[in-house]
């Protein structure tokens, strides 16, 4: 299995670093987008990834550094990439309004057009394993205001596990959500700092033993957690790295 980071950076452009979004590579059933924040059209473009490929895009929640590359995406798919295979959006209670508000705010009209391939919006429920297009996923809560839920989501696909947090400070839920996982994607958003609605780095590392994980590589970090990047012993993401897990 092959992840790339085609962004891991914060809301805020972070170390010049693109809004969240990764990209699985499949053998069968099409790729997998996870999260497609603001700037991952151009993210996808600058890494060369083909959008027709992607049959599956997973949202951790509605905030815009991680959803708000959609309505780009799809305006991509009728207009440049000429998209014909169906797609699938998915994300937690409330996406299917939010994502048609910030299509018509950004391209009015662009909820209403013809278009020339299946869309399906599925709003996934809390702990409900749901299988489709060759993965299963089942998402657990986390603390993270949005107003919609906020998930961690545990992936399982090609017999793999990948687990990604989203966005969230420590929760009892991230132990489950990551048990055993082949591959843990975590935020770190500070070194030590302990804030609301943001793990920090340092928590984290204490509570892994409880996870799990295989492997673990952090993401979503700071200015802060950056200039401190010396003493990150954990494996830390950055845009267009290329992980086989």
């Amino acid at each position: 299995m092959r992840l790339q980071f085609l962004g891991s950076g914060d809301a805020f452009g972070s170390g010049g670093r693109f809004n969240t979004c990764f990209h699985v590579e499949r053998a069968k059933h099409g790729n997998l987008l996870v999260d497609c924040g603001a700037s991952s059209m151009v993210a996808i473009r600058k890494w060369e990834v083909e959008p027709n490929a992607i049959s599956t895009v997973l949202v951790s929640h509605l905030h815009g550094d991680h959803f708000a590359g959609l309505p780009f995406f799809l305006l991509d798919a009728q207009l440049v990439s000429r998209r014909t295979a169906p797609l699938l959006l998915a994300g937690p209670p409330g996406f299917r309004d939010r994502l048609m508000t910030v299509m018509e705010a950004m391209f009015t009209g662009s909820t209403q057009v013809q278009r020339k391939f299946e869309l399906e919006i599925r709003e996934l429920a809390l702990h409900e394993r749901v299988e489709t297009n060759g993965l299963a996923v089942t998402p657990y809560l986390m603390k993270h205001y949005s107003g919609a839920p906020s998930y961690a989501l545990r992936i399982e696909t090609g017999g793999k596990v990948l687990t990604y947090s989203g966005d969230t400070e420590w929760v009892e839920e991230l132990i489950p959500a990551g048990r055993d996982a082949d591959l843990f994607i975590c935020e770190a958003y500070f070194f030590d700092k302990v804030m609301k609605y943001h793990i920090d780095y340092t928590t984290l590392v204490n509570h892994l033993p409880r996870i799990g994980a295989k492997r673990t590589i952090v993401t979503h970090m700071s200015a802060e957690l950056l200039a401190r990047s010396s003493q990150i012993a954990l494996e830390a993401a950055h845009d267009g790295l290329i992980v086989d897990f």
